[in-house]
């Protein structure tokens, strides 16, 4: 029996705060006016006191602290947006940038504020006299201090006893060591004024009417952990001279060969669109650089062994650094906060649940809080330091939001299964009304219905007010970004269509069949040859946890395992989603590639009825999979998406969650976590400091000489654990050289000796230069290099064996490539010596396994000898995509 209308059971709301008698139709309206006009009664969640109790100390535990209540936030609605001046984009064809005007167009300005005149020489920030390592005596002692805390990560009785020895040696010699122990190690580095921001502590918790024998959720605080993202911000990365390079001012328009290209943030109309609106709505902030902040939350566990410890860290980045800085790690994405994990009971996406609905806004309050200290700046310019050393007007923005589909439901204030971003309805999400969702959109409808009506028909939890409605400009529904770890990779290929494909076998085969071949696929997979960075699957795809990197890697070679033993639409549903994938996951996209996207898209809903048509989905009215749609509108509004994947978050969990967690002692660990992240900040600042006075090189890391042994399976490791390579810079670009003697290629005399065995890899050859593609190349598998003189001039060549092309394009059914071994009339491999220049790059094959069953004991490395016909693999990495087409 359906529950009774909300509206009816919530009519004449009174407000009650402060003697307030007004009333309200609906929770999310009286929610709405006591967040504007009673200072967030029904949620302590302000910032405190200077006090320094309230900070959290060096090696201390973060106390539960009561909030106290602030002054009022005004969350009035944006008036809609000014529209984009019109231009001719004919005009703009000959310019690979064009500058956006008013606001875009950034000037340098003196420390007041006054802007200088074009080709004037500014004053840097910078005034520290040069040769200064304060608080560090020299290089030398800095060094240690860096090495011993950020790459050994050394503990501290091992800190003192190392000095200890040092000293001992020192003595003999009338010196000391470069500390005494590891507690004048760990006070030079506290001493470190660059990046060196406080974590605060504050509670939060429902501060309504409690009566008698209240649940917990009334009665219980959560504490939450910050520290202010404008001094983040500041002195991370604004204030970071190694973002120099890599840190746009200006938004623009990139054009190549009369398209338009998509790559950084600022290449897209998201920020080209805002700087034209914050000019039209305030002309004082010409000349003002516009700085968009990029936030990021997720949850991570630390250890499933121990009692599922769990975090939930809030990061922040700015979208002026290009996608390659943010991907590199170098301390582009910052930890701000710890937000609290309140206990779910029952369904967390229930209507009239209202322990859940508070639990959801203490979240949209907790990020209101603690962003609360930019709210000034995202209408008046502040003068701020920036990455070229000189001072610039900023005007700060929220910008996109990096979060996973659950995450994305709590931040929009939609019903599970609704789609982020449009209308569609959730019982049909791939319909016709895909209309935007806005906030305006929303607001309105709240007005006009009652909640349940709005959570039946809309999708709209009208309980919940987004964090955004206290900012200027911003709109959650227009901030929510792809997520392609979780969309595409473990949501689309590993929950649906590797499920499906198990299904679809039963539905067919019968289940015993069904699992012999299963069977079969795994040791298929199994199969698959060597290549470097690829992952292998001794046991097939049956392991216990999938994890992201577990997901790419069987992305590449699970369609060529299945192709035998299914029908040809279902391989072409997997050819189609895999192209979509590689598409998006490009680091330069143009408007033909999103061209190319939505024919992908059609693609892959005409194949994927196979599984209706077979019963194994009824319907396919999926948010992870219905994303897909919005993917070629959300390039062109945030550039190349491989800038935006929580990837990038679960990435910086490792360096900034799990590592710090098992450094510490585990008793209290999330003090302990804090003071690790700070001396990391600092020791990161100081560093790019030194490095832009041209006190120490950019990379002074020594080179490693010794290959490191391998890590074994651990079940508490989080996805992309191996990802993320600890050091200074990552170089975005390698030029290799041709001639032995270049940097980079040793001479003869320095070769070094090959123990073992020797793997066979295949590269693609190229015959014609004149044709694209495959049409211009064939593969080649290289037995031998070999190089020999003649008349003086040094020749480096290889033995190959040829492979043929099969046929003149591409597989209908699998969409690569097929090759077979080259063979004379005799049935012998057609060998040849070929220039090392004829070799573009390596190459992935993958046996054509037809019908046969492998034997028992077949091994991975039997295959290029054991088959005859191959798929050229193009999804093995970005670079074959590009090419094997």
């Amino acid at each position: 029996m359906p529950g009774p209308n909300k509206a009816t059971i919530f009519s004449h709301l009174r407000c009650g705060r402060n003697g307030c008698n007004r009333t309200f139709k609906s929770q999310r309206a009286k929610t709405t006016h006591i967040c504007a006009m009673h200072s967030h009664a029904n949620y302590v969640s302000h910032t405190l006191s200077d006090n320094s109790d309230n900070e959290v100390q060096p090696g201390d535990q973060p106390q539960v602290v009561q909030g106290d209540d602030g002054g009022e936030l005004d969350s009035k609605l944006d008036a809609p947006a000014s529209p984009v001046p019109a231009s001719d984009d004919n005009d703009l064809l000959d310019n690979p940038e064009v500058p956006a005007i008013g606001l875009g167009r950034g000037r340098k300005c003196d420390a007041e504020g006054n802007f200088l005149p074009p080709g004037s020489t500014p004053d840097p920030c910078t005034t520290t006299a040069p040769g200064d390592f304060s608080p560090f005596k020299d290089a030398t002692q800095f060094l240690i201090a860096d090495f011993l805390y950020c790459k050994a990560k050394m503990s501290a009785c091992d800190i003192s006893y190392l000095m200890e020895l040092w000293a001992f040696n020192m003595l003999k010699h009338n010196s000391f060591g470069p500390f005494s122990d590891s507690k004048q190690l760990y006070t030079a580095i506290d001493a470190i004024s660059k990046s060196d921001v406080r974590w605060q502590a504050m509670n939060v918790g429902y501060a309504g009417d409690i009566p008698d024998n209240a649940p917990d959720w009334q009665t219980h605080l959560y504490q939450v952990v910050f520290r202010d993202p404008a001094e983040c911000i500041k002195k991370a990365i604004l204030d970071n001279p190694d973002f120099a390079n890599q840190f746009d001012t200006v938004p623009y328009k990139h054009y190549a060969s009369g398209h338009r290209r998509y790559t950084n943030f600022f290449s897209g109309n998201f920020a080209w669109r805002h700087c034209d609106r914050i000019y039209a709505d305030n002309p004082a902030t010409t000349g003002a650089l516009y700085v968009p902040l990029i936030l990021e939350s997720d949850k991570t566990t630390v250890s499933v062994a121990t009692g599922h410890v769990e975090y939930h860290p809030l990061y922040v980045s700015v979208g002026n650094l290009q996608n390659a800085a943010r991907r590199a790690h170098r301390n582009a994405v910052i930890p701000i906060g710890f937000l609290a994990i309140p206990k779910r009971e029952g369904c967390f996406n229930c209507w009239r649940n209202a322990g859940h609905s508070c639990h959801k806004q203490l979240f949209h309050q907790s990020l209101t809080t603690i962003l609360q200290s930019l709210e000034p700046a995202m209408t008046d310019p502040v003068i701020k330091c920036c990455p070229d050393g000189h001072y610039w007007c900023v005007i700060y923005d929220l910008g996109p939001y990096i979060a996973d589909y659950p995450k994305q439901v709590m931040l929009s204030g939609i019903v599970q299964n609704w789609c982020t971003r449009c209308q569609s309805i959730s019982e049909d999400l791939d319909g016709e009304n895909q209309s935007r969702r806005t906030r305006q959109w929303t607001d309105l409808l709240c007005e006009a219905h009652p909640s349940r009506i709005l959570w039946t028909e809309f999708g709209i939890d009208n309980d919940v007010v987004p964090f955004t409605q206290d900012f200027p400009r911003a709109d959650i529904h227009e901030l929510i970004t792809p997520d392609i770890l979780h969309q595409l990779i473990k949501g689309t290929f590993k929950d649906h269509l590797v499920e499906w494909v198990g299904n679809y076998l039963i539905e067919k085969q019968g289940e015993d069949r069904a699992n012999v071949i299963m069977d079969e696929i795994d040791k298929r997979i199994a199969a698959a040859p060597t290549f470097p960075g690829l992952q292998r699957f001794p046991q097939g795809r049956r392991f216990k946890q999938w994890t992201g990197d577990n997901s790419k890697a069987s992305m590449k070679v699970y369609l060529s395992a299945i192709a035998d033993f299914i029908e040809p639409q279902v391989v072409q549903c997997l050819g189609a989603f895999m192209e979509f994938c590689y598409i998006v996951c490009r680091s330069e996209i143009g408007d033909d590639d999103i061209a190319l996207l939505q024919e992908k898209v059609a693609e892959f809903h005409e194949h994927r009825e196979v599984f209706r048509r077979a019963g194994v989905r009824e319907d396919f009215s999926l948010p992870r999979q219905h994303s897909l749609c919005h993917y070629p509108y959300l390039i062109a509004e945030f550039g190349a998406l491989n800038g935006f994947c929580s990837s990038i978050t679960e990435s910086r969990h490792i360096s900034a969650i799990k590592k710090p967690w098992r450094q510490s002692n585990r008793y209290k660990a999330l003090g302990q976590m804090l003071l690790i992240n700070q001396r990391l900040d600092k020791l990161a600042a100081a560093r790019a400091n030194f490095a832009e006075r041209n006190m120490l090189p950019p990379i002074h890391a020594p080179p490693s000489t010794c290959i490191p042994d391998p890590v074994p399976d651990d079940p508490e490791r989080g996805d992309n654990e191996a990802g993320p390579v600890d050091g200074e810079r990552v170089t975005e670009t390698v030029t290799l050289p041709n001639r032995p003697g270049e940097e980079g290629v040793p001479d003869e005399a320095e070769y070094p000796d090959i123990v073992g065995q020797v793997r066979r890899d295949c590269v693609f050859l190229v015959e014609d230069e004149e044709q694209l593609g495959m049409q211009g190349m064939t593969i080649g598998c290289v037995h031998l290099f070999f190089r020999f003189k003649f008349e003086g001039t040094a020749y480096p060549c290889i033995l190959i064996d040829w492979f043929a092309r099969v046929g003149r394009a591409l597989d209908p059914v699998s969409g690569m490539w097929k090759v077979k071994k080259d063979k004379t009339r005799g049935g012998k491999h057609v060998q040849s010596v070929e220039h090392l220049n004829s070799g573009l790059c390596a190459a992935h094959l993958l046996p054509v396994f037809r019908s046969g069953n492998l034997p028992r004991n077949f091994k991975f490395h039997f295959s290029l000898d054991a088959f005859t016909e191959f798929y050229v693999k193009k999804y093995v990495d970005y670079h074959a995509h590009e090419i094997a087409f």
